[in-house]
């Protein structure tokens, strides 16, 4: 039997290209309407409360541009799943060996499956992955009521987190978790 094959999950060009190019046209848009519609453009002023509202919103979709771009542009794997274990990236570039890992599963939030890895509670602590609750742009979380995993979002990868999971169980099939 040949042996299975590294798995590795990069950015997604056209889905990171996609997500600057809708936020480009809706700041486009924004400037249109109000450009033409000039009676309903907010005054510029902070006392306007939608001049406050659209600079908040036009500051998020900046955001999702720069996102969006640098994203395109680092072409690093964010996931390897190889023989030695699972390369966590998006920032982080820690690797959990499979000897630290206690399972892998896959649980449905909101409408994706989402790879959940439990985790060693010392190899936890020791790889200070930074997870927060309330990065809502990170593909790294917490989950709640389990201290030592970590959910991976595969929402702007261009490796599902089925075939992570598939990986997952090629490698250490004794791991995987229903």
């Amino acid at each position: 039997m040949a042996p299975a094959k590294s798995v590795e999950a990069r950015y997604s060009a056209l889905h990171n290209l996609g997500m600057a190019a809708i936020a480009v046209a809706m700041i486009v848009g924004a400037i249109i309407h109000f450009a033409t519609n000039s009676q309903h453009a907010p005054t510029f002023s902070l006392n306007d409360p939608r001049f406050v509202l659209f600079s908040v919103i036009a500051l998020a979709m900046a955001y999702y541009i720069f996102l969006g771009v640098s994203r395109y542009v680092d072409r690093r794997p964010q996931i390897v799943i190889d023989r030695d274990g699972i390369v966590l990236g998006f920032g982080r570039n820690r690797r959990l060996a499979w000897d630290d890992i206690e399972w892998v599963r896959l649980r449905r939030l909101a409408l994706r499956p989402q790879l959940q890895i439990g985790v060693r509670p010392e190899t936890f602590v020791a790889a200070d992955l930074r997870l927060s609750l309330f990065n809502l742009d990170d593909s790294l979380r917490p989950i709640r009521g389990v201290p030592a995993a970590v959910l991976v979002r595969d929402n702007g990868l261009d490796v599902t987190s089925s075939a992570m999971l598939d990986a997952v169980g090629k490698f250490r099939p004794n791991l995987v978790k229903s």
